[in-house]
């Protein structure tokens, strides 16, 4: 049966005065969980707001195990990448 994990981050962007600034910061969190720990990503929420955002990260797998080690590689590079912009981290389980 296979395991669906899903990783949300909460990001509280003070300092962004356009959406082209917010984008920035949602981009290059969407291409480095992309490319260093293979999950699909998608801001899922607060697309209009240059103060906030949200993006969810989901990884499917046969070995729960192993789906729990993705998304901690996941929110390690989400930390290392926002540092204090990232504000909360959600983990949801679908199995």
């Amino acid at each position: 049966m296979p395991c669906v994990g899903v990783i949300t981050f909460e990001l509280a962007l003070h300092e962004c005065q356009s959406l082209k600034d917010k984008r920035h910061w949602v981009k290059g969190l969407k291409d480095r969980l992309r490319s260093r720990c293979n999950v699909a990503v998608a801001e899922i929420a607060y697309q209009e707001s240059w103060k906030q955002g949200l993006v969810a990260a989901v990884t499917v797998s046969g070995d729960r195990p192993y789906a729990e080690k993705v998304l901690q590689a996941a929110e390690h590079e989400a930390a290392a990448l926002l540092g204090p912009l990232l504000v909360d981290v959600t983990v949801e389980w679908l199995e």
